[in-house]
């Protein structure tokens, strides 16, 4: 028969492994924000944009970019869309500006380095106020790519081929993340995208000036009298690249609802919990019990405020 003291010490060492258990997890968590912040990704619970893929052994991988970080990476795309370019040539872009900004728009960098790839005006690549354009310096990122016979080499190889790096090797790291959000905003995948983003009716929450690019202007909500706005788009890909790019643009442009081909993206319900995931894009009829939007047309519903 064991003793009250043996009790005692029994119970006093299930607590201190309790309490080593619950200090490692809390090391461990915190080590993964250290590492999600020096990657440049946002922690949980911050505005995100998501796009799941699936490896070739079976394994589902998530690849997370900050709202901020995919309104960017739409706009790359979307300028290699409008050209007519194959999709590896903004594979490519992605994975470069990944790289030298993290796909942020910052104007400080090695020596004259600025903007989202980095470019230096003493190089030629134009002026300080140009390269912090965005759709300026990637207009001029692809045009020197179509120099480069890019389609038959690696994404380091094409990418130090335009950049001139003095760390060449480090974009390769960047490829699996720009091949999967490349694959999303060329519209290859339908409905593959989906951001976690705050909910655009409440306070604090307004628009940013909206920076659509060259590409889908003519989606871009500004100066729209009407909440809904309707934009013409081919069905398949150029289609899906457009309902992407609104959706990654969402908090910068004052976006509320993405409808495109019979499903609808709605921020306010892309909520998470421990036990279920965002919904993501649903059926545009189930979204719309009233009645859907065409479905032919890419529907945009802007924020009331």
């Amino acid at each position: 028969m064991s003793s009250p003291a043996s009790g005692r010490r029994t119970r006093s060492a299930g607590l201190s492994l309790f309490v080593l258990l619950l200090v490692c997890a809390v090391l461990a968590a915190g080590a993964l924000v250290v590492v999600e912040l020096r990657a440049g990704r946002p922690s949980a619970g911050e505005p995100r944009c998501v796009v799941a893929t699936t490896d070739p052994d079976g394994q589902r991988r998530r690849h997370t970019l900050s709202s901020e970080q995919a309104a960017n990476a739409a706009l790359i795309t979307a300028e290699s869309v409008r050209r007519g370019t194959d999709p590896y040539a903004a594979v490519v872009a992605l994975a470069t500006a990944m790289q030298e900004s993290q796909l942020v728009n910052i104007d400080y960098g090695d020596r004259d380095s600025v903007g989202l790839f980095q470019q230096r005006p003493s190089q030629g690549w134009g002026t300080v106020e140009q390269i912090m354009d965005p759709s300026y310096a990637t207009g001029v990122f692809y045009d020197r790519l179509a120099e480069v016979d890019y389609a038959g080499l690696s994404v380091t190889e094409a990418a130090q081929a335009v950049q001139r790096s003095g760390h060449p090797d480090a974009y390769a790291r960047h490829e699996p993340l720009a091949r999967a959000f490349a694959d999303s905003l060329t519209g290859g995948t339908e409905a593959s995208l989906n951001c976690v983003l705050a909910d655009p009716e409440q306070p604090g929450t307004r628009p940013r000036p909206p920076t659509p690019g060259r590409a889908f202007r003519a989606a871009a909500p500004a100066a729209r009298a009407s909440r809904r706005v309707v934009v013409p788009a081919p069905a398949g890909p150029t289609g899906w690249a457009v309902a992407h790019w609104a959706v990654a643009s969402a908090e910068r442009l004052g976006i509320a609802e993405v409808s495109f081909d019979g499903r609808s993206w709605v921020r306010a319900d892309q909520r998470t919990t421990r036990f279920a995931p965002a919904p993501g894009w649903v059926d545009a009829a189930e979204a719309h019990p009233d009645g859907p939007p065409p479905a032919q047309d890419v529907v945009l519903v802007l924020a009331s405020r």
